[in-house]
């Protein structure tokens, strides 16, 4: 499984980004936020931390995926086995 570092946005090192931003979008935004650029890394946050828990929900699944295939072949095996001319 995927392991993600769980690291707090209040106490991680700053460094500046070049971003691409609509003009009217940043205008409205600003009505809304005195600081843009933590409302962003707020939301870019949100964003990462939503997109790990969907990985791991796909990696859990796939695992159950995984076990439940096993114990149907051990319990019946697989069909290639009849077919095998090892």
């Amino acid at each position: 499984m995927t392991n993600y570092p769980s690291v707090s946005i209040a106490t991680s090192r700053k460094r500046p980004v070049n971003l691409t931003l609509s003009e009217g979008l940043v205008e409205q935004a600003r009505a809304y936020s005195e600081n843009l650029s933590a409302t962003v890394e707020n939301l870019l946050a949100e964003y990462v931390q939503h997109k790990q828990r969907l990985d791991l929900e796909r990696q859990k699944s796939a695992q159950a995926c995984a076990m439940q295939w096993n114990a149907v072949n051990a319990s019946v095996g697989s069909f290639a086995d009849e077919h095998s001319t090892l």
